[in-house]
């Protein structure tokens, strides 16, 4: 009994703070409309600052408190709703929630940037120079009794606040319709700018008192928020009261595992993967229609040519063949992965571009992909690699099952949730034997992954790796493209406009989702496996749920209707990557933190930048005079490189250059042709055929 009432009180006490910052989420969601993923990131580093402050310049803990609490907390919300949110308030909760998941990405790579994550920086509770408070044979300690004094001090507040004020008015007021309750005197940018303060403030509480029974890590500390989360959940995003009894579970549940769960080789990773299957239960416990997310303005998607995509697809080939040529073998292998992230990237096409369905867990489906062919394909088995594609995809068909239920943020939840319960506990189960079949993971280490045998040749040095890689990026884009020009691209592109119209229509609503998963994670799963090959040896860590959120941060960025993402997305995460961290490792964390900033850019182009590209260069690819002199030019910097005749990095620059110049000619031209008014078209020059679609655009603009 003296056990269970000590494990009860721990488990109160961090229920406390699960309810301060699930209270801040529900906050926020309910008066900005934004579920904001950065919230624990928030907590943080308003604990990281916190640390700063008391230990490593030794302030005195009342006045660091006041600091982090009182203005830095503040201001970082207002920055992140002034600068971040408002602009893209009326893009949608996609793009909201896009935003906030570059935050998140952000927050910690800006963590570990300016805090050395290989340093130890312990927080001692509070009053440690007390002596606990005895509650018949269990005891509280004075950190204790003041973190569940502070969650009860924020449930009056919260309930003063909203029911008592005329701020806290406002606030409810703009949760269902913020023009209408602008009608009626309220301001709801002002709504939101206060819960986002006060979002910000509960989850620097929160990050403040948990810090102390954690180790200070940005990302433990972030992953921490799943139990938030969960408890936000439980509130249904709407109820204060039901969030902090969701709390109360989590808070208990956590501590009773910790105690009384059986010690042996299987189960230490369920107390840690807990949450997320609480979380993961909550979401398909509650009804459908109360996890509808609101209206989102849709962004149109690109229709790629079947001759467009041949060209696309040769352009991959022809930049691998440039690689290899040119790079040496020990740049081959630092940007060796350029395609096999790019097939990783080009998962969330057909899925999130596609369909309009976000999942946060494509990485961890990549890493059953990768560990598939680890094991089946030791010596190289050509058959492993189809079988790891198929294992892939029906790991993915398996999470439509319970996504037909769930969508918008709730979506993104439930697959943040299952890379969650991957990385934390099935990844880390040892060998088992399932009906006699032997089944192994990670087998809590690392696995090693060699190349396949392809015609009798075993493909094991980078160069061959990476032009494999090439090649199976090239044949998926143009496997994705023909799915959207083709029929059943079309059915994915209504079911993403309307799911009740689709269903209406006669379409099967969990067939088409069960196959669009199930497509989307065997490209995750053929990424994987090739992302293993050039590694070598891939271990649990690689495939994490915070691994794989620059990955769709870049793939967002690049634009989620267009085929080019995938090449886009290689290039934009591995290339910065390898060049900051040739500069030293004070720039290690630098790239992740510039994706991040490149995701917060949302809202100044929401198709994409890949769409963005081929419009501005697509004159220049017409142009029978100045492309050839692009093409020329480009040959004799590669043939030049080849050779080792001049630098490799001169050459690159001239490239640039010459190809920015003859791109801004082409434009020039071209909006000189435009300037021809439209009834003399054809008689200062011949009817071209794209003149066809300006002059459509003309007349329907009268």
């Amino acid at each position: 009994m003296d056990q269970f009432l000590a494990f009860t009180v721990v488990g109160l006490s961090t229920a406390a703070i699960y309810a301060v910052i699930g209270s801040g989420l529900v906050l926020t969601h309910t008066t900005a409309g934004v579920f904001n993923f950065a919230h624990g990131a928030a907590g943080m580093l308003a604990a990281f600052s916190y640390w700063q402050l008391a230990v490593g310049w030794g302030w005195p803990v009342p006045i660091a408190l006041a600091t982090v609490l009182l203005v830095l907390a503040p201001g970082f919300g207002l920055l992140v709703e002034r600068v971040l949110m408002r602009p893209v308030q009326a893009l949608g909760e996609a793009e909201r929630l896009v935003m906030t998941v570059a935050l998140l990405t952000g927050c910690i790579a800006l963590a570990r940037w300016v805090w050395d994550p290989n340093t130890a920086r312990p927080l001692s509770p509070f009053f440690t120079d007390r002596s606990a408070i005895r509650l018949g044979p269990a005891s509280v300690t004075w950190h204790q009794a003041v973190t569940m004094a502070v969650a009860v001090a924020v449930a009056a507040g919260l309930w003063f606040l909203l029911h008592r004020t005329r701020a806290g008015t406002e606030m409810r007021a703009s949760v269902d319709d913020r023009a209408l309750a602008s009608l009626t005197g309220a301001d709801p940018q002002r709504a939101a700018r206060l819960a986002w303060i006060l979002g910000i403030q509960l989850a620097a509480v929160g990050g403040i008192l948990i810090a102390p029974t954690v180790a200070l890590d940005a990302q433990q500390l972030s992953l921490l928020i799943v139990s938030a989360y969960t408890a936000a959940v439980f509130g249904r995003l709407r109820s204060l009261p039901l969030t902090f009894l969701g709390a109360v579970v989590i808070g208990l549940l956590e501590a009773y595992l910790t105690g009384y769960l059986p010690r042996n080789d299987y189960l230490p990773g369920l107390r840690l993967a807990a949450p997320a299957l609480l979380l993961l239960l909550a979401l398909l416990a509650f009804p459908h229609r109360r996890l509808r997310g609101r209206d989102r303005r849709l962004v149109r998607v690109p229709l790629p040519t079947a001759r467009g995509s041949l060209v696309f697809a040769g352009s991959v080939l022809v930049l691998a063949l440039v690689l290899v040529t040119v790079l040496s073998e020990d740049a081959v292998i630092s940007y060796g992965t350029v395609f096999s992230l790019g097939i990783i990237a080009l998962s969330y096409v057909p899925l999130a571009g596609y369909t309009g369905q976000i999942s946060l867990c494509q990485l961890s489906i990549a890493g059953i992909g990768a560990v598939v062919w680890g094991h089946l394909g030791a010596h190289g088995e050509l058959w492993a690699l189809p079988v790891a594609v198929l294992v892939a995809a029906a790991v993915g068909a398996v999470v439509a099952v319970p996504a037909l239920r769930l969508s918008g943020v709730y979506l993104a939840l439930g697959t943040a949730a299952f890379a969650v319960i991957l990385d934390r506990w099935i990844f880390t189960l040892p060998a088992f034997d399932v009906f006699g079949v032997r089944i192994a993971l990670f087998d809590q280490g690392s696995v090693a992954v060699t190349g396949p045998v392809l015609f009798g040749a075993h493909l094991t040095s980078p160069a061959q790796l990476l032009l494999l890689a090439a090649v199976l990026l090239a044949a998926s884009s143009l496997a994705v493209a023909a799915l959207r020009r083709g029929r059943f691209g079309r059915r994915l592109i209504a079911l993403r406009d309307s799911e009740a119209a689709f269903a209406t229509l006669g379409g099967r609503l969990l067939g088409a989702k069960v196959a669009v998963f199930a497509l989307s994670a065997g490209l995750a799963g053929l990424g994987g496996a090739l992302y293993g090959m050039q590694l070598q040896t891939v271990t649990a860590e690689q495939f994490s749920l915070v691994a794989g959120l620059p990955i769709f941060l870049v793939a967002v960025v690049g634009g989620l209707g267009a085929v080019g993402t995938g090449l886009f997305a290689g290039l934009a995460f591995v290339v910065p990557t390898q060049l900051f961290t040739e500069l030293g490792s004070w720039a290690h964390d630098l790239s992740a933190l510039l994706i991040a900033l490149a995701g917060m850019g949302l809202a100044h182009s929401p198709a994409g930048v890949v769409p963005r590209m081929h419009t501005e260069w697509a004159r220049l690819a017409r142009d029978r005079t100045l492309f050839p002199v692009l093409l020329g030019v480009l040959g004799l910097c590669w043939l030049l490189a080849a050779t080792d005749t001049v630098d490799g990095g001169l050459l690159l620059g001239v490239s640039l250059v010459t190809a920015l110049a003859l791109n801004v000619r082409a434009a020039a031209g071209g909006k000189r042709d435009h300037d021809v008014p439209v009834e003399w078209w054809g008689l200062r020059r011949p009817w071209r055929p794209e003149d066809e679609e300006v002059l459509s655009r003309a007349t329907a603009a009268r």
